[in-house]
């Protein structure tokens, strides 16, 4: 059916646009915490209204398409790909959102961010990138590579949080401080989490396979089947 085809390719590359918006957010969000920049954290909202709006589309048109009659296996696992990595990227930019109110929410702050943050975060919006990559390019070991970056921003989430705490005992930081750096740190981990779930999708649309919910992780991506 070539007009679902058609639909189908007009609404992935919409989507793949909209995980670049969502990339643009979310690393404007990261810079205003990072320079305690009011004026771009007060910019996100806006960014933020457009990503919605976009999601509220997408949906809209996804859903018709399963009602097309389509009997191929991958026809429908693109849709349904298309419907969940959308969900994902609206979330992804709700928590972008939420690190520019903590920047709001500190204007007065004058501690430095520590290196280990710009580390995780820097990491973090790469694994975003990628993930937007592998979505558009249905490219599943790119995707995988993706998924083994998961348990490095964990490790960066436990490394932060422990070194927050400790000085917080010593009295070299602020509660408020470590407060609010827990959050953002919080944030960053979700839209890693959010990633991986982008990323799981690509590798379910390329191959069939099912790798979430598993004890074992994900697998190596079989050959797609078409």
């Amino acid at each position: 059916m070539a007009d679902f085809h058609a639909l189908l390719a007009a609404l992935e590359q919409d989507l793949a646009a909209q995980g670049d918006r969502v990339l643009d957010l979310c690393t404007q969000s990261v810079e205003s915490y990072f320079d305690l920049d009011l004026q771009k954290a007060g910019r996100i909202e806006l960014l933020d209204s457009e990503v919605d709006r976009v999601d509220v589309e997408i949906e809209k048109r996804a859903v018709p398409l399963l009602g097309m009659g389509q009997s191929d296996e991958h026809a429908i696992r693109s849709v349904l790909t298309v419907v969940k990595c959308n969900n994902e990227y609206e979330r992804i930019a709700d928590c972008g959102v939420a690190i520019a109110e903590r920047v709001l929410e500190e204007r007065s702050r004058r501690i430095r961010v520590p290196d280990t943050f710009r580390v995780m975060a820097n990491s973090v919006l790469g694994m975003l990138r990628d993930a937007n990559r592998a979505f558009r390019r249905h490219d599943a070991n790119l995707a995988r590579q993706v998924l083994l970056f998961d348990d490095t921003v964990d490790r960066f989430k436990r490394e932060i949080g422990m070194t927050a705490q400790e000085q917080v005992a010593s009295g070299h930081l602020p509660v408020e401080f470590a407060f609010g750096l827990t959050a953002v740190t919080r944030s960053m981990e979700r839209i890693a989490d959010h990633c991986t779930n982008v990323c799981e999708q690509v590798i379910y649309l390329e191959s069939g396979l099912i790798v979430r919910h598993r004890p074992e992780g994900w697998s190596e991506p079989a050959a797609p089947r078409r």
